[in-house]
């Protein structure tokens, strides 16, 4: 009876047996915090935060500060792909694979990838060294194709074969390895498709790429879609190898490439997560020809109960006033009059100025825009001005501004139309076109004289 006590008390202690991350940036990094995600499709999803504490280590008999840091998982916690992240920008994140191990490792904060090196786990040591192995059989490929390429008269042949034959070995003998283990499925897709003949002509190369791209990638497998990788490949497809020095048909081929990645996932759910994800890429551009593409031609299309409607208006209403886009319209009350900016056909270009009485900036520029504009008859201004209430305003509008069209704004930061238009500070500039469109946004009244002076 005592020893099928034990027994259950074993097994209990395995049940519940908790695994540990621990890392050690060297050199030190000046920061007192680390947060934890696990990676899911493209999101991450914080599993916990902690604090870097100072140790030191012995390096050639001389002691050189580091920062340590560990987090305990809970007996629960998934396998996966992780992300521990330490920085707020640039490359301040590393991510690993947790398949119920412990996880211990040593990098350089400032190249934490290229740097990072596994003493503990089983999963992460076989996928670094499979990673360094076929990284290097891969390039080594690369530059006997590219030299090719470049040197058509050189006979490669047999070099290349060779190269293309350790490519395959290396990738062989690590699927074999890896069979079992959480990282499988990703070594199974990281293989590039090689030609098994040296390619004499660049199109075909290229072709070769671009026609063997998603070949090995299974949008259905959970392992992948749950890790940087098909994310990672999906960046590469669309930002890399789809690309041209030419603006407009750089245009076409993010639309051609976005369309090919996004007619291989047929998991809705996922698809809307990629959509969403290369919105927010295209946001870092400001490129709202694609934005607007991504969502008329796909999210748009993706069924109702799927869509985020937050996250739709939310991105509208960030790029609304970006430039190319028509101004949002408002209206406001002159002479008796109700007016609308979209309805305005009074000159052949706009100022649209937000302004307050209470800025000083404002009351130095305003009569400093006046006066440059007092004799330009094809440029109008709409002054709208934010402000608590309407004494002051009035009186120095009909003094100061006349033959503005002067749009008054109560409730001043929270009024309706500041907050469309994003104005966190007065004055702020917005040129229009006679369609209202936005074609240029001065910082100051010198930019605004600047870009009239040019035209």
């Amino acid at each position: 009876m005592k020893n099928i006590f034990y027994f259950i008390l074993f097994l209990t202690s395995i049940t519940n047996a908790q695994n540990v991350i621990k890392g050690t940036m060297n050199p030190k990094f000046n920061s007192d915090w680390v947060i934890l995600y696990k990676i899911e499709g493209t999101k991450q999803v914080f599993v916990g935060n902690t604090t870097l504490k100072k140790d030191s280590i012995a390096v050639n008999g001389k002691k050189q500060a580091v920062s340590r840091f560990e987090f305990t998982l809970k007996p629960k916690a998934k396998p996966g792909a992780y992300r521990i992240s330490f920085k707020t920008d640039g490359a301040g994140f590393l991510d690993f694979f947790y398949n119920k191990e412990n996880v211990t490792f040593t990098f350089n904060p400032d190249y934490p990838d290229q740097t990072v090196t596994f003493s503990k786990s089983v999963e992460n040591k076989l996928y670094r060294e499979y990673i360094d192995a076929i990284s290097k059989a891969q390039a080594i490929l690369d530059s006997i194709q590219i030299t090719a390429l470049q040197n058509p008269k050189l006979d490669l042949k047999v070099s290349y074969k060779k190269a293309y034959n350790k490519v395959i070995t290396i990738q062989n003998k690590y699927v074999e390895s890896s069979k079992e283990k959480y990282i499988a499925p990703i070594v199974r897709a990281n293989i590039q498709e090689n030609s098994p003949e040296i390619l004499t002509s660049i199109d075909s190369y290229l072709f070769t790429i671009k026609d063997c791209f998603f070949n090995n990638l299974d949008f259905t497998e959970k392992t992948l879609v749950n890790s940087s990788f098909l994310t990672d490949r999906i960046v590469s497809y669309i930002f890399y190898i789809n690309y041209s020095d030419d603006d407009r048909t750089q245009q076409k081929l993010y639309k051609e490439s976005i369309d090919i990645v996004l007619s291989h996932i047929k998991s809705l759910p996922y698809k809307k997560n990629i959509i969403e994800f290369l919105i927010e890429q295209f946001e870092g551009y400001k490129n709202l020809e694609i934005i607007d593409y991504l969502f008329e031609n796909h999210y748009n299309k993706l069924p109702e109960d799927l869509k985020d409607q937050k996250f739709k208006a939310e991105k509208k209403a960030l790029f609304a006033t970006e430039i190319g886009r028509i101004a949002p319209d408002f209206s406001w009350k002159e002479n008796g009059k109700t007016l609308k900016l979209s309805t305005l056909n009074d000159a052949e270009k706009y100022v649209l100025v937000f302004w307050s009485t209470s800025c000083s900036h404002c009351l130095r520029e305003i009569p400093q825009l006046h006066k440059y504009l007092k004799n330009k008859k094809n440029i109008k201004v709409i002054g709208f001005a934010l402000e608590e209430d309407a004494v002051v305003w009035e009186n120095f509008s009909k003094i100061n501004l006349y033959g503005w069209h002067n749009a008054l704004g109560l409730n001043k930061w929270q009024n309706e139309t500041s907050k469309i238009y994003q104005i966190y500070s007065t004055p702020s500039y917005f040129i229009l076109d006679k369609n209202k469109k936005i074609i240029a946004k001065p910082n100051d009244i010198d930019d605004v004289k600047e870009y009239f002076n040019q035209k």
